[in-house]
């Protein structure tokens, strides 16, 4: 067993491209050594600005010699199916074959197949070659005369199994044992043997390998220079990262910028030096105010110790932010109610109309929604009036993702209402799976019912147009508006009729492609496997959702949630799994006998044909419970349904114990029929159980 060592050098890599490449690397090269029948062992590859290396453990001389058999077409089949048989069984004559004899379908044909092993060097250069000329970068490019695209023009390729180099070629260029180091610290040749050397004599040559640690001595620089400095490091993983694939040999330098800058919301300083200048922002670790200096990563250890790239970096910063002290300064002179006005030449969508239309349609929507989270419906509206004002600011056009902050901030320094301007900021959230959800509790009701507003406006406009996700994508991110709804709604425990408020919607869109009530019962539909998505990913399980939705009318999620949870915890318990199996024993013998009898057994028993005690208590059960689960049900009292609904128990274990249904007399088989349909009936008044696994 040998160690394969692949490197591909090139030009700079971007960084947002280097972990998706090594990963691709591992899999397709070891994916295709697999399918040529070279089994190896753990593989681990990594990145850098100017390389992708792939080592790869426990790799076997060669590929073992196979023997496999082919079934051909019977003995005596056309021409044609014996010719394209022989082509893929690569044999040059139907004599090649041997004949199977078999009394029952006919003789036919096997071909015995014999593959030889190949030894690993040739598998690998083929398996690299083939990987290199369809990598799958997100773009690439051609260099010279060559028709070979990588995502930089590559410029040496290291490929060592054992110590010795596997011979082939890419792009015109033949394998080695030589790699370079950094590109102005260490950027002379060396050879290698395997990849502990590999590893060890790039780190000598300035190059940390491995991305992890490249990230970690970034963190740990710059936590260091900003407990020096008395100052906190604003943490962004994602920052981290990119600057981890920006450097094969970080340094972490300390700059500052003037005071005069910090007039402008700490927010924007941040993004417009982590977008320009990949620097991290710094502050004061008890008040959180900014603090007017800044991290930077170098990729070189300067003779000066860094003050001339630290000076560059200041220039540069100092432009960026003169232009955003610009922007903030232009835009404090335009009122969010001016810029309001001006998202009427701002299209939304062409079927749907301008950014102008639909802050109308949220202005509606968000004060019908306001009495569901006990906000200001006059507040609510106001806040819809605003949310997208700032998208025609200055600020937001130099930065997209600071749209709703920065119109909360614009909102602030005229004096509106706090609970106003905080919903301009938070009305986009949830944004993700793992963002926060504005809280009622947290006194942002107004931000609740915008931010509903907001998402069931997206949906039901898009629905109406026929623009729906499917199995492929989903270009508007609808799933993800259904999900911020669902989380709001469960998150503050709010009743919201789901139904009435997507017809309000429905009834405020221009265009539809087919009935409102269609299209509210489809997007319903839609927030049901949203909503079963949402709750298996907790754990809950989805055929209770099915069962409960299977009512009918199911449009309040949270009451949906609580009802589910319920009969959850009712079916763990023995009365649960009991009562379920009576209630599918009665309907598995209803659906017999209604299909022998083509006509349904639903319908009022009679209670003088009554005639065994089982038959009477049953009966008597069947009433009580029915009254007492809707009496609980409608006081949102579903443990007490439960509760109800496992009175049930004994007497349908009674019944079927001691009563035949069955039985010679018409009249009395068919008044038991329908005391075994008002089971059903009556656990229907808390779930379909029908639609219950187990």
């Amino acid at each position: 067993m040998s160690e394969l060592l692949l490197e591909l050098l090139s030009e700079e890599i971007p960084a947002r491209m280097q972990s998706r490449a090594a990963e691709d690397l591992k899999r397709l090269v070891i994916d295709g050594l697999k399918a040529r029948g070279l089994d190896v062992g753990e593989a681990r590859s990594f990145s850098t600005p100017r390389r992708l290396t792939l080592v790869i453990e426990n790799v076997p001389q060669g590929s073992p010699a196979t023997s496999e058999e082919k079934k051909g077409p019977r003995v005596g089949a056309p021409d044609q199916a014996v010719q394209g048989f022989l082509k893929s069984a690569g044999l040059a004559s139907i004599g090649d074959a041997t004949i199977v004899k078999d009394a029952k379908k006919g003789d036919y044909y096997v071909a015995k197949i014999e593959k030889p092993g190949r030894p690993a060097p040739e598998i690998i250069a083929e398996t690299v070659t083939d990987v290199a000329n369809k990598f799958p970068w997100p773009k690439s490019m051609r260099w010279g005369s060559s028709p070979f695209q990588w995502v930089r023009p590559l410029q040496s390729v290291l490929c060592l199994l054992g110590g010795k180099v596997v011979p082939f070629e890419i792009a015109g260029l033949p394998t080695g044992n030589e790699t370079r180091g950094h590109r102005f610290l260490g950027p002379g040749p060396f050879k290698v043997k395997n990849f502990a050397e590999y590893e060890e004599k790039l780190f000598a040559h300035h190059v940390v390998l491995d991305p992890a640690k490249r990230a970690a001595t970034i963190s740990d620089q710059a936590h260091a220079l900003a407990k020096e400095a008395k100052l906190e490091l604003v943490a962004d993983e994602a920052l981290l990262a990119e600057n981890a694939g920006l450097t094969e040999w970080p340094v972490v330098l300390m700059g500052a910028f003037d005071k005069s800058f910090l007039e402008v919301p700490g927010e924007v300083l941040m993004t417009s030096m982590k977008t320009h200048q990949k620097c991290f922002s710094l502050r004061d670790p008890k008040s959180k105010k900014l603090a007017n200096k800044f991290l930077l990563v170098s990729n070189l250890v300067a003779a000066d110790g860094g003050a001339q790239i630290v000076s560059g970096n200041e220039k540069v910063i100092r432009a960026r932010l003169s232009d955003a002290k610009f922007f903030w300064d232009h835009d404090l002179k335009h009122p969010l109610g001016e810029m309001a006005g001006k998202l009427a030449g701002i299209t939304f969508h062409e079927k749907l109309g301008s950014q102008k239309d639909r802050v109308d349609r949220i202005e509606q929507l968000a004060f019908e929604l306001a009495g569901a989270c006990d906000a200001d419906p006059q507040d609510a509206r106001r806040a819809a009036g605003l949310c997208k004002a700032d998208l025609v600011s200055e600020m937001v056009g130099e930065f997209p993702e600071l749209q709703g902050l920065m119109g909360r901030y614009y909102a602030e320094h005229v004096g509106t209402k706090p609970e106003i301007a905080r919903a301009i900021e938070l009305h986009y959230k949830p944004k993700g799976p793992t963002d926060i959800v504005p809280r009622e509790d947290q006194g942002d009701a107004v931000a609740v019912a915008v931010a509903l507003a907001d998402k069931l406006d997206t949906l039901v406009g898009f629905w109406s147009i026929d623009e729906k996700p499917t199995g492929s994508g989903d270009p508007y991110q609808l799933r993800r508006a259904a999900l911020g709804v669902i989380r709001i709604v469960l998150e503050n425990d709010l009743r919201v009729p789901l139904g009435k408020h997507i017809k309000q919607g429905l009834a405020l869109q221009k265009n539809t492609v087919k009935s409102a009530s269609g299209l509210a019962d489809d997007l319903l539909a839609f927030f049901a496997d949203r909503l079963k998505v949402f709750l298996r990913e907790q754990g809950k399980r989805h055929d209770l959702i099915d069962a409960v939705f299977a009512l009918g009318g199911q449009d309040d999620l949270a009451l949906i949630v609580r009802r589910v949870e319920a009969l959850d915890a009712f079916l763990k318990t023995d009365d649960g799994v009991n009562l379920l199996a009576g209630v599918k024993r009665a309907a598995n013998i209803l659906a017999i006998e209604e299909k022998k009898d083509k006509k349904s057994h639903a319908g009022s028993y009679d209670l003088s044909l009554l005639k065994e005690k089982e038959e009477v208590a049953l009966a008597a059960a069947i009433e009580a419970v029915k009254q007492d689960t809707v009496g609980a049900i409608q006081v949102e009292n579903f443990a007490g349904a439960m509760r109800a609904l496992s009175e049930l128990r004994g007497p349908v274990d009674q019944f079927f114990d001691k009563i035949l249904v069955n039985v010679a007399d018409p009249k009395l088989r068919e008044n038991r029929l329908r005391l075994l349909s008002e089971i059903r009936a009556a656990t229907l008044t808390v779930a379909d159980f029908s639609k219950i696994s187990g």
